[in-house]
């Protein structure tokens, strides 16, 4: 099932690792649905989205639970009724930031009130999470104290990193530091109870990586060599996107940095390691975004204001791939020999990808959406479906919801899906689930909304636009979606296939 936490219902204004997260866990242990899908948890951009984080390694503070701090102690009932809250069933980024910080604020005021033990824990996992902590947190309260300013408008010596300059705002500016410490640790501690309780009702979670980070984050600012930076950092030497197609003439622009690779060689590729290693942490099963980069990559000149121009450049993904095999390995976290990944091989996908993908034995995705354009070889379409290393979607979060795809289909695609299913369409999301299900695929994904028959009212997000993105949430408890999921069961007993098998 794929459903972001911050979709979860709550009067904070946004879903997090509370009360509902359990809940949510415990409804799908009930139903026998083994792997929970989520996004990114990353902090977003100022638009919502999770996929152009200012820290990728972070948790975003909008998902911490204040009811839970309370009843453990950690804050008093009176400052967590004193927090922000959002207004009406959508998210407001505006809202939520607000009280994060107000949060981060009551943290640190309660923190003097601690027992010496759950001190002593803070500081070691501040040294253990050293590589990634510090400077997120330097780069959150730098961002703060220059108004959201990118870190390339700091002042030089900071923007540069002169070790001066940054001991002495360490020492000016502790207490905000602590805040984000404090909120760091609490979020990775929510996550784990979740992932612990997760793990006793044998679901899966199963997160999400976007391949590029932000220009404007901290993993720029704290490795500015491993990027495609020009001058003080301003600029980009090259900047990211794909090329030309048929849906775009001009292609797509993303207008990240792309990566120096020459540098991550020279490195023993320590900070795709360390990224890739935090998110092993945190998740079971892992999403590789934009998995093609990774053989090659779409390189545009930094000045472009398209991507018509770019260019095809190789990518070391095999030697990436390899030692973080023998990473894992080392460490016991391979499944059946695989590392636990899925590779995001949507589009036009070339044969050099596909020997990336298979030769590290990583399933690839299928969306059934894309399936019915009437072109017999169409990957998409399940006859064409070989083997069983893929993970089959009735949709994503970038797609409409199966009720808004059934009503925007012309009616030559809406025969050719009934012709497959052998039926006229009356459910569109449960009847693309059989079909999912039905498939030789070794994992089904479907979106929450799709079981709930919901509309484009409650699409999650619509790629290439601003407006209402990354905001839908549940409108009532938890447990009120007990009845509209009983069908799955019958679904899956039909197929005779549960999600997900221990080893994929």
């Amino acid at each position: 099932m794929l459903l972001h936490p911050t979709s979860l219902p709550g009067a904070s204004g946004c879903g997090g690792f509370g009360q509902a997260a359990h809940g949510w866990l415990a409804l799908l242990g009930r139903h026998g649905i083994g792997v929970w899908q989520l996004l990114p948890l990353a902090p977003t951009d100022g638009t919502g989205s999770p996929y152009s984080s200012p820290s990728g390694s972070a948790l975003n503070p909008w998902l911490l639970d204040a009811e839970q701090l309370v009843q453990e102690g950690y804050l008093a009932a009176a400052a967590a009724a004193a927090l922000p809250a959002g207004a009406g069933h959508r998210l407001d980024p505006a809202v939520q930031q607000r009280r994060s910080q107000a949060l981060g604020e009551a943290l640190r005021l309660a923190w003097s009130a601690q027992a010496p033990d759950r001190r002593q824990a803070f500081r070691r996992w501040c040294r253990r999470e050293d590589y990634w902590l510090r400077d997120h947190c330097r780069f959150m309260v730098l961002r703060r104290l220059h108004d959201g300013q990118p870190w390339w408008q700091w002042p030089a010596a900071l923007a540069r990193r002169e070790r001066r300059a940054l001991a002495r705002f360490d020492r000016q500016q502790a207490p905000l530091l602590l805040e984000e410490q404090l909120l760091q640790w609490q979020l990775q501690g929510q996550w784990q109870t979740l992932r612990r309780q997760a793990h006793a009702l044998g679901v899966q979670l199963f997160g999400d990586l976007p391949f590029y980070v932000a220009h404007d984050s901290a993993d720029v600012w704290s490795h500015p060599g491993l990027f495609s930076l020009a001058g003080a950092g301003a600029d980009l030497e090259a900047q990211s996107g794909v090329p030309p197609d048929y849906f775009s003439a001009t292609g797509q622009l993303w207008g990240t940095p792309v990566y120096r690779w020459s540098r991550h060689w020279l490195s023993g590729f320590a900070w795709w390691l360390g990224r890739l290693s935090r998110q092993l942490q945190l998740f079971d099963l892992l999403r590789l975004d934009h998995f093609r980069a990774l053989a090659a990559y779409w390189r545009v000149p930094g000045g472009d204001p398209t991507a018509e121009h770019g260019s095809w450049q190789p990518s070391p993904g095999g030697p990436l791939l390899t030692l973080l095999w023998l990473h894992q390995a080392c460490r016991g976290r391979l499944r059946g020999g695989r590392l636990p990944l899925v590779a995001e091989d949507l589009g036009v996908i070339t044969p050099a990808v596909e020997a990336l993908r298979d030769r590290f034995a990583l399933p690839g995705m299928k969306i059934l959406q894309f399936a019915f354009d009437g072109n017999a070889d169409n990957p998409y379409l399940p006859a064409n479906i070989q083997g069983s290393r893929w993970v089959i979607y009735t949709g994503t979060h970038d797609n409409a919801t199966a009720v808004g795809w059934w009503q925007g289909l012309d009616q030559a695609s809406r025969q050719r899906l009934e012709q497959a299913l052998h039926a006229p369409v009356h459910a569109p999301g449960w009847q693309l689930l059989e079909l999912a299900l039905a498939s030789p695929a070794e994992l089904a994904v479907v979106p929450l909304q799709d079981l709930l028959e919901l509309g484009d009212e409650a699409r999650f997000n619509t790629p290439g636009t601003l407006g209402a993105n990354w905001n839908w949430r549940l409108t009532g408890p938890v447990t009120d979606l007990d009845g509209p999921l009983l069908g799955y069961g019958e679904l899956a007993r039909r197929h005779r296939r549960m999600p997900c098998p221990a080893d994929a």
